[in-house]
């Protein structure tokens, strides 16, 4: 059986480490929120598959040698010339603000459907990730999300696990919500940040602590709250948790709710109790915040315990 399922789109992303506008080298690399958590519970010992499509391209090739690299199983990634791979730039913008500029629209990967993510559910996994930034990519991913958690919610023994992840220059809050709030019952598990929730929860929520519940009321088990340097919560009809950040040198904070995500799931495949995923969690999310790239730092299993060595340590 493998472990976690999630699919979605994964562009080339080109890196500068000075403003785009001023020209010098780019950093090519492969970059997306649903691959960044297939790589991240790869290198944890999990089995992964990610599903998407790629253009007939040289960055799409790029794509899915990264992923399968990593020890992604892309058995059911395919290529579709309707479109480009997408493509991303970061550049270093003033201290450690980055800027992000997307180059997706048309791309291949918006169109995504349920005949292309459904066989991938087969057999089924022990978790479906789905995110929010696939069902604001167009009408077939949107339409693959739904498909996808209506039928893994239908199978005994599949959780289902949502991240917010909402990004404004997709979509506005309005259309995110109305696309997103309809899935809460067949979720088990919401990961958002504080000013995400109230995207999944039910409109008459007006709290954080109302949106929590109304979630649990609605049938999710956990509720996971991203608290970026003030750690992270996790709600269950059972009792709650908080972990503080781990303390790291911020290097390149995008991607490390991602890495978050990686962490808690691996928790959870894991069987450790909320502390414990959340733990795990702030952990790798910190590996991401201290090192460059979306999941190019992530920790092996063997090396979740470097976070605990003092500062300045060399291991011989």
């Amino acid at each position: 059986m493998t472990d976690v399922a999630t699919f979605g789109e994964t562009m080339a992303a080109l890196r500068a480490a000075d403003p785009i506008r001023l020209g010098g080298a780019l950093r090519l690399s492969a970059a997306g929120a649903e691959s960044t958590v297939a790589i991240g519970l790869a290198r944890l010992g999990h089995t992964v598959r990610w599903t998407g499509l790629v253009g007939d391209d040289e960055t799409g090739a790029l794509v899915v040698r990264t992923l399968r690299a990593e020890g992604v199983d892309v058995s059911h990634v395919r290529t579709d010339d309707r479109g480009p791979t997408g493509l991303m730039l970061r550049e270093r913008r003033v201290g450690d603000v980055t800027r992000v500029i997307y180059h997706r629209s048309g791309s291949a990967a918006s169109f995504l459907s349920p005949a292309d993510v459904l066989p991938a559910l087969t057999p089924a996994p022990r978790i479906l990730h789905v995110t929010g930034i696939t069902p604001a990519l167009g009408p077939g991913p949107a339409a693959a999300v739904r498909a996808a958690v209506e039928a893994a919610a239908a199978t005994p023994g599949v959780r289902v696990c949502l991240d917010v992840n909402h990004r404004s220059r997709l979509w506005d809050r309005e259309r995110a919500a109305g696309e997103l709030r309809p899935l809460a019952r067949l979720l088990d598990v919401v990961v958002a940040s504080d000013d995400e929730l109230d995207l999944v929860a039910p409109a008459s929520a007006a709290t954080e602590r109302d949106r929590v519940e109304a979630l649990l009321d609605a049938g999710v088990a956990e509720v996971v709250v991203k608290r970026g340097a003030d750690g992270a919560d996790a709600h269950t009809r059972s009792g709650s948790a908080h972990a503080p950040a781990r303390r790291v040198g911020v290097r390149d904070v995008v991607g490390a709710g991602d890495a978050f995500v990686a962490g808690y799931l691996s928790g959870l495949l894991d069987s450790l109790d909320l502390a414990g995923r959340l733990d795990r969690a702030v952990t790798t999310g910190a590996f991401a915040v201290a090192s460059e790239g979306d999941w190019e730092g992530l920790p092996t299993r063997a090396e979740l315990a470097l976070l605990d060595s003092p500062p300045g340590s060399t291991l011989r």
